[in-house]
């Protein structure tokens, strides 16, 4: 009886040991093509507000039209490189858990509640046959309703028009806050204007905006019974066309052009 019961432990914990073998080493051999897919996701994404995107063809291709930079936020300056880092690899999110490589911002300026801004960003260029710049993708973060929301936005070569808005990562409740992925509503920034008089003029507003409003360009529809979540949007694109974003690097740009 004792032997038998042995036998059976032993049994369990041979086909307990097998299982486990084999899904680690299914997770570890999957890793590096989940890792790719992720990456892949986002640069699509980024292709796609770019307004370049097209499912026919290789996204790695159509990834090396686009030049990633480096961006001094200190400074609006664009580098080349920094610290030796490979910027396909550079994570300007997962920096911001360094005090040497991030900024912490002041609870009284921290309209996104992003905690923490690096400082020094990834930016995304796109240039015409002249090599002029096209436009310019920015990643852009904030908070809304259950979490922070992870995006991108693509700037004509005015540096004040808005060409698209894509977001890669949120947790708003489908159907209200996740309507941020409605094509009709992103596509409804296309045109509209981000600086009036030197400020930030852009925001999500309560309701429609009316054909008729004047000051329409600077408006974007709200999302229906989402209302944190439209101000976390506004509150984003105040924050990261702010002094402490990317209005240096426009400035810069705009000087340049």
């Amino acid at each position: 009886m004792n032997e038998s019961i042995i036998k059976t432990i032993s049994v369990a914990f041979a086909v307990c040991l097998i299982c486990s073998l084999v899904v680690s080493t299914a997770a570890v051999s999957l890793r590096d093509q989940q890792k790719e897919n992720k990456l892949n996701d986002r640069r699509i994404k980024i292709l796609k507000v770019a307004d370049i995107y097209n499912p026919n063809l290789s996204i790695a291709e159509q990834f090396g039209s686009l030049e990633s930079k480096f961006v001094d936020f200190n400074t609006g300056i664009i580098l080349d490189e920094y610290m030796n880092l490979d910027i396909e690899e550079y994570d300007q999110v997962l920096v911001t858990k360094n005090p040497t490589m991030a900024t912490k911002v002041p609870t009284s300026e921290d309209i996104a509640i992003i905690k923490n801004r690096e400082n020094i960003g990834k930016i995304y260029i796109l240039r015409d046959e002249l090599k002029n710049i096209d436009k310019v993708i920015l990643p852009i973060r904030g908070y809304g309703l259950w979490g922070t929301l992870y995006g991108y936005i693509s700037i004509e070569d005015d540096f004040n028009t808005v060409s698209g808005i894509e977001f890669y990562d949120h947790k708003e409740t489908p159907g209200l806050g996740a309507e941020v992925d409605n094509p009709k509503w992103k596509s409804s920034w296309k045109g509209k204007k981000i600086y009036k008089n030197n400020e930030v003029a852009l925001k999500v507003i309560k309701g429609k905006v009316e054909t008729d409003d004047l000051q329409g360009s600077y408006k974007i529809d709200g999302l229906s019974g989402a209302t944190i979540t439209s101000r976390g949007v506004s509150n984003m694109v105040e924050y990261w066309f702010g002094s402490s974003g990317y209005s240096l690097l426009l400035k810069e740009l705009n000087y340049e052009s």
